[in-house]
């Protein structure tokens, strides 16, 4: 049966942000900059990473996908959810309600994997130094981002597939600010217990897993550091971890505070709030944290900006 004859539902509605009409105005002007400044900062990171000839290694190669993988993340939502803070009539068509959640679901879990990977190489470095170039070699790292991108393909595609079998009947309005996967499937006069089913399952893969595996890597990046005797081993050994943790405790801190945490406002407000965080909030700071607390990528930055005025003279 064809997705036209499952679903009686041509658009959603979507509610938006939980914020008053006077307040639009201001919030808009603020996402608007946090928004450019996402993707003109991680555009930054994947140009110094270009032509820093002292940043083509395995550890920024997969930082500049991550950067690539933030400006798409953050393009799936929050350009809607601009235009909709400047419009009283906050739909979205069917079919760009799927690709959107299609979308949102591939760029979360690649950026799951990547920050494992990053984790890996981190892994690498500190814990077996003198094998990093051989075990880290290009043909690894390119294996590492295209079995992220598969299974991130993957997971998002069996996660639509299984929504287009469902039928929508009256209900069409989605309290949110985009099609999240679960708001949908509550919308849905379906049985949907396979679609739960499966992003239970599909979750803990590309969610959980990984991060036990992160978890891993720095008990053992850990483990090594205690055993390094000098201050300045350890000085150096944390100075390359602390920017990929920064990142770590904001990607999965927000992902899991929507679950584990308890809230005094309601799981709508709730939700939206978190989703804002990993949407809008750290795909924004993440070229701040591997610019401001990473001396090479200082460095590479101070070099563009000299060159930059040497041509301007």
């Amino acid at each position: 049966m064809s997705p036209e004859n499952l679903s009686s539902v041509s658009e959603f509605l979507l509610l938006g942000l939980p914020i008053r009409p006077e307040q639009q105005a201001v919030f808009f002007t603020l996402f608007l900059g946090m928004y450019l400044t996402t993707v003109l900062g991680n555009l930054l990171i994947i140009l110094l990473i270009r032509l820093d000839s002292h940043l083509h290694t395995p550890m920024y190669f997969f930082l500049s996908h991550l950067a690539l993988t933030d400006i798409s993340f953050s393009s799936v939502t929050v350009p809607k959810m601009l235009m909709d803070m400047q419009t009283k009539y906050k739909s979205i068509p069917y079919e760009e309600c799927i690709f959107q959640m299609y979308f949102f679901v591939f760029f979360t879990d690649l950026d799951s994997f990547l920050i494992t990977s990053m984790a890996y190489d981190r892994y690498v470095a500190i814990c077996h130094p003198l094998h990093y170039t051989a075990i880290m070699r290009e043909g690894l790292c390119a294996f590492l981002v295209v079995i992220s991108w598969i299974l991130s393909c993957a997971s998002s595609l069996s996660h639509t597939l299984l929504l287009t079998q469902l039928s929508f009947c009256d209900a069409n309005t989605i309290p949110h600010f985009f099609c999240d996967l679960a708001a949908l499937l509550k919308l849905s006069c379906s049985d949907s217990f396979l679609n739960e089913l499966v992003m239970f399952t599909v979750g803990v893969v590309v969610i959980t897993l990984p991060f036990m595996c992160i978890l891993v890597s720095y008990g053992y990046i850990g483990a090594t550091i205690l055993r390094v005797p000098s201050t300045k081993g350890i000085h150096k050994a944390l100075s390359t971890c602390g920017s990929h943790l920064s990142v770590v405790s904001l990607y999965y801190g927000s992902i899991f505070g929507q679950y584990l945490f308890p809230t005094v406002s309601s799981s709508i407000d709730k939700d939206v709030i978190v989703a804002l965080m990993y949407m809008v909030v750290t795909p924004m700071l993440n070229p701040f944290i591997y610019s401001l607390r990473n001396r090479t990528m200082k460095e590479a930055l101070g070099k563009l900006f000299s060159r930059a005025k040497f041509f301007s003279w």
